[in-house]
């Protein structure tokens, strides 16, 4: 079983976002994602829940934690988003940065338009690596 870690600053977007369509998408038998953040919000953004509604997934439940040793334990990679300097490591792992803009706050078109590049690079990822269903 693989681990994959999406990480940004508040784990409260484009983090969770890919985690949600990584683990609804990659066989649960070959992998999985967890995602986390290095200053981890107080909540999902309304804007990103609400778009991965459309996309039938449901983020009422999820909430921001800390990217800490007990989370990334066992991960063999960590894709930061578009957090610059501020993106965590994590010794051992590969990694990977997919420079991805905040939808915080951001029209609901442009947020369906990350959610949509969120997407994408997912399923690009899952087909690298043989982990799609």
């Amino acid at each position: 079983m693989k681990k994959v870690i999406f990480a940004c600053v508040h784990n409260a977007g484009r983090s969770q976002m890919a985690a949600a369509f990584f683990n609804a998408l990659a066989d649960p038998a070959r992998a999985h994602a967890v995602s986390a953040g290095t200053q981890p919000g107080t909540r999902i953004h309304p804007e990103v829940q609400a778009v991965m509604a459309e996309a039938g997934i449901d983020l009422s439940g999820a909430r921001p934690r800390l990217l800490t040793e007990e989370v990334a334990r066992d991960a063999q990679w960590l894709i930061t988003l578009g957090c610059g300097d501020a993106c965590p490591f994590v010794p051992g792992v590969k990694r990977g940065d997919w420079p991805l803009e905040d939808p915080k706050g951001k029209p609901v078109e442009r947020v369906r338009e990350i959610r949509e590049e969120v997407r994408a690079r997912v399923v690009a990822l899952l087909n690298q690596e043989g982990w799609a269903r």
